[in-house]
């Protein structure tokens, strides 16, 4: 293990993506060279006008690439972008609002490096790190797709809809070929595909969270939700 890649979804975010490529560059990564990879999914905002003043202006050492989409196609599509694109050992995924901490990088990467793990999930609802208080409904959303999953695919996650997952490069690259989702049943659907890779490790790991309200730019919905019900469906039992 040599390399990490953090590919990194955006889509409207001007207010926050400065903050968080700073705070990522930065972010410890176990020793590991460092990639970044900025999918800027046709942000409609002065989201690409600060991710190129940020890469001109950026003295550090870690590379740093980029992919502007002309079209909003949502996150799915997105991440399989990134992950092409990628060239790391492990490829980790960082959303760009900073609800998931990059302080958190060595407990994702500690099963990688001591335990030879192949897919690491970020949970939040197994850990004593900070977790903000948000909504009722969302966490027993959460909960609902997670039992749902974890009953086809037989794995025994606690937050399968986590935002903060890794895997390592080759098996991630190989399974983006295969990816339909665009939107957020990137989640469900990536799930189903690695519980059907037999004797892969996979490890789920207690991280901190720093959840956004509607007002501050969460994007997911109820409708999400919805789409999530059907997606675990049909990727566990419709989709080779």
């Amino acid at each position: 293990m040599k390399k990490l890649s953090i590919v990194i979804p955006v889509y409207n975010e001007e207010q926050f993506i400065q903050q968080a490529l700073t705070v990522i560059s930065s972010a410890n990564s176990m020793k590991l060279e460092k990639e970044i990879i900025i999918v800027d999914d046709g942000s409609t905002d002065k989201t690409p006008e600060r991710i190129k003043d940020f890469i001109t202006k950026y003295t550090g050492s870690v590379k740093i690439s980029t992919i502007f989409k002309n079209k909003n196609q949502g996150k799915g599509a997105a991440l399989k972008d990134g992950f092409s694109k990628s060239t790391g050992d492990i490829v980790l995924v960082q959303d760009a609002d900073l609800e998931y901490n990059p302080d958190d990088y060595p407990i994702m990467l500690e099963p990688f490096l001591k335990n030879a793990a192949d897919v690491v999930y970020g949970s939040r609802f197994i850990s004593n790190r900070p977790h903000r208080v948000l909504y009722f409904w969302h966490y027993q959303i959460n909960l609902f797709l997670t039992v749902l999953s974890n009953m086809l695919t037989n794995l025994n996650l606690t937050d399968m809809e986590t935002g903060f997952k890794a895997f390592k490069g080759e098996l991630i690259r190989k399974i983006a070929n295969k990816l339909e989702s665009h939107r957020f049943g990137f989640e469900p659907e990536v799930t189903a595909r690695i519980a059907k890779i037999k004797e892969l490790k996979i490890y789920e790991v207690g991280i901190s969270y720093s959840g956004r309200t509607y007002s501050e730019g969460k994007k997911i919905g109820w409708r999400d939700g919805v789409k999530a019900l059907w997606e675990i469906i049909k990727y566990n039992l419709l989709r080779g």
